[in-house]
């Protein structure tokens, strides 16, 4: 008989859940509102919800476990969740606790952060899967990482390993959400890249991005500089290539510290392909000690939006 496991990825919009196959197929997708605006007793509904429905496409018994991605950090206990990003009123509340009450434990179930979700699903089905140990980054609205380690996630002492995005470039550099000084996401994380685009553009009157925005800088995205570049724009093209060297910098330092020579890269910015990804393999090449330069390489990672349920779905199997 196949084995199946729910993966539930838990976004700030939607929760989607899916029933994956051993070996990462998904077979099965719904979607649910988060309800995120209502607190996280609420959120928990949600997953509950979605859960239930997505069962009734698999008997019982094919079903081997369940697994939630969810943002925020996930306690070393595998069950409170703390400070997800754009959910209110949410501080550190107990989900698998939440969940368990209103499904029973008749199945084990997992809960892990999104991105560490994201790197074990690269591990497991993706660009990382004939490699036992990088470093995952994802590059969209902000920079977030993880950590696989000999084939599995490691989470370090507190849970919170492998935040890429609040290591420091620049210890003068622009504040960070997070409070820090200089992070690699105060740079190239979606909205600081497009308020730096916005500046630069201002003296560049003659970029092809001020056509594709119709000369409201208010649409500025790093689609639009991605586009502005494929025509053959150098001011895009100067952008998005200065954002991809800032954040091969911050991969060559955790590389070095480390003594990782494979990085794996994800998120939306990252569909820019060749774009982004030649100049910060240049880049990590370059800054790498000198025992890691023949062997170091940025990749792109494969999985896109499917990874959070893959991710979530791989904690079981």
């Amino acid at each position: 008989m196949s084995k199946y496991a729910i993966g539930v990825d838990l976004g700030g919009t939607t929760v989607k859940a899916g029933i994956v196959s051993v070996d990462g197929k998904i077979l099965n997708q719904l979607t649910v509102p988060t309800d995120a605006e209502k607190g996280p007793e609420a959120v928990a509904q949600q997953i509950v919800k979605v859960i239930k429905d997505i069962q009734h496409s698999k008997s019982g018994d094919e079903i081997i476990g369940i697994g939630v991605a969810s943002p925020g950090l996930v306690k070393l206990d595998g069950n409170t969740v703390e400070a997800p990003p754009n959910f209110m009123n949410w501080d550190s509340f107990p989900l698998r606790d939440a969940i368990i009450k209103d499904i029973g434990n008749k199945l084990p179930l997992y809960v892990e952060n999104d991105a560490n979700a994201a790197a074990l699903a690269e591990a497991k089905f993706g660009a990382g899967k004939e490699m036992d140990n990088f470093l995952f980054v994802i590059w969209g609205t902000g920079v977030g990482g993880g950590i696989i380690m000999d084939g599995k996630i490691y989470h370090g002492p507190h849970g919170g390993a492998g935040e890429i995005g609040h290591s420091s470039v620049d210890y003068d550099g622009p504040v960070c959400n997070c409070g820090n000084i200089g992070c690699i996401e105060s740079f190239i994380g979606q909205r600081y890249l497009s308020a730096r685009a916005t500046a630069y553009l201002e003296s560049r009157k003659d970029s092809l991005v001020w056509k594709l925005i119709g000369h409201d800088l208010s649409k500025i995205e790093p689609r639009v500089l991605y586009d502005a570049a494929m025509q053959g724009d150098e001011a895009a093209n100067k952008i998005m290539t200065q954002a991809a060297e800032l954040l091969g910098v911050a991969i060559s330092s955790f590389m070095n510290t480390m003594n990782f020579n494979i990085a794996i890269v994800g998120g939306g910015v990252s569909g820019a392909g060749d774009l982004v990804f030649n100049p910060m393999n240049k880049r990590v090449k370059e800054s790498v000690m000198a025992p890691l330069r023949p062997i170091a390489k940025v990749l792109p990672a494969q999985l896109g939006n499917q990874a959070g349920i893959l991710g979530a779905a791989g904690l079981v199997m």
